[in-house]
């Protein structure tokens, strides 16, 4: 088992976090920006409406994504101030430092993120 994090440690992942948050945030406002200025004539040509309607698809599913990583973000600052970030949800062991490096807003060990993961190709998901 690793060690609990330092309280330097968890100011750089805080910063981390904020810092992703931005970027998220200003990415997010860039998709919306641009999904409002899609053009909305009517488009006669069957091809030209099925790559808007492609387009516009896509950069809907990217702002959902993008909204969920949002939220993901500002879990994982709570997490810091509550004092359970790098907590595995599932096991309750440390999060390896390497692997909140790799992604800041995991919520389970590595062990614990295999197995659920093998949980879920096992059902199908």
């Amino acid at each position: 088992m690793s060690q609990k994090l330092s309280k330097k440690q968890l100011e750089m992942f805080r910063k981390i976090l904020l810092d992703q948050l931005k970027e998220v945030e200003s990415k997010l406002k860039g998709t919306v920006d641009e999904m409002g200025d899609a053009p909305t004539e009517v488009m006669p040509d069957l091809s030209d409406r099925a790559t808007a309607e492609t387009d516009l698809n896509f950069g809907l599913r990217v702002q959902d994504r993008e909204q969920k990583l949002i939220q993901k973000i500002k879990e994982a600052l709570e997490r810091i101030d509550e004092g359970t970030f790098g907590v595995c949800e599932r096991c309750g062991d440390l999060i390896e430092a390497e692997r909140l490096k790799a992604r800041p807003v995991a919520t389970l060990c590595i062990d614990c993120k295999t197995e659920q993961e093998r949980d879920e190709r096992s059902r199908g998901e």
